[in-house]
């Protein structure tokens, strides 16, 4: 008993601690929704190849969400303009107010579908233009060029860019990852974000490491970050203590390793968060 309140006078001041660093630090409003501030926010993606499989995917994640990544790689005609813009207004509709974001995850960081550079940037832009994705996930390393496009166009419109990068092979150093992320925040970016795959329990501490640094140190916008797989899911439910402002919960079907589902994700991190 008496370890487990000392125990939990440890995580509260561990709070306190970030709750004052994040004062010095820009958060994200998005509808009614600030990224960046208390607990971690939940985004929930949704998958799905048909448009019957992706409608019904939102509305499961609408219950739990407080706001809904749209993995557009995963969509059968994610190529056909036309079809992907007619796909976000339902989205829009089904969703009502809660945030969605916009991702096409290359194959190159884990996701569905490989793609030209140039399309990429075109898809991004029409995500964009039209008005239904309130912000869009940016792949860091896709290319300078590309990347200050899809910044540039996306803070034209009104909407938001988490720039994101993927490492489905290991965990970097964590001067590699904090270099990284503020490569990112030097893009224009209005959230960062990591995931790395840990080889070992250490690999994650590295990570949490990595992220308190960031968040202490550098961060001029909210940082999210995970290390992925079941040797990861400790960063899923921490973020709050080491900084990290946002967490992926699945509901219906994982977008990455080790995502939790989101009605359990919710509950823990309340139960951390009042401690």
């Amino acid at each position: 008993m008496v370890l487990k309140k000392r125990s939990g006078r440890i995580f509260s001041k561990r709070l306190r601690f970030l709750n004052i660093v994040k004062e010095h630090m820009n958060t994200v409003n998005v509808r009614k929704v600030e990224i960046g501030k208390g607990i971690p926010k939940i985004c929930v993606p949704v998958v799905g190849i048909t448009r019957d499989d992706i409608i019904d995917a939102a509305c499961k994640a609408k219950e739990t969400a407080d706001l809904v990544e749209w993995r557009a790689d995963w969509y059968e005609d994610v190529l056909d303009f036309k079809k992907t813009e007619k796909m976000m207004e339902e989205l829009r509709e089904t969703l009502g107010d809660i945030p969605l974001l916009f991702t096409f995850r290359t194959l190159k960081e884990g996701g569905e579908k490989e793609i030209e550079k140039s399309v990429y940037v075109k898809l991004n832009e029409m995500a964009v233009k039209t008005g239904f994705a309130d912000l869009v996930d940016a792949e860091a390393f896709t290319g300078t060029d590309e990347v200050n496009t899809i910044v540039e166009t996306a803070h034209l419109y009104g909407v938001k860019v988490i720039a994101s990068n993927h490492d489905f092979q290991k965990t970097p150093p964590k001067e590699e990852i904090v270099s990284r992320l503020c490569f990112m925040q030097e893009c224009g970016a209005d959230i960062v974000k990591i995931a790395v795959m840990p080889q070992s329990k250490k690999d994650v501490l590295t990570l949490l490491l990595a992220t308190e640094e960031m968040v202490r140190e550098h961060a001029k916008c909210p940082v999210v970050t995970m290390s992925m797989s079941e040797v990861g899911v400790v960063s899923r439910i921490c973020g709050e203590a080491f900084g990290s402002a946002l967490t992926f919960g699945a509901v219906k079907k994982a977008s990455a390793p080790g995502q939790l589902g989101a009605e359990e994700l919710r509950m823990v991190l309340k139960i951390l968060h009042d401690v």
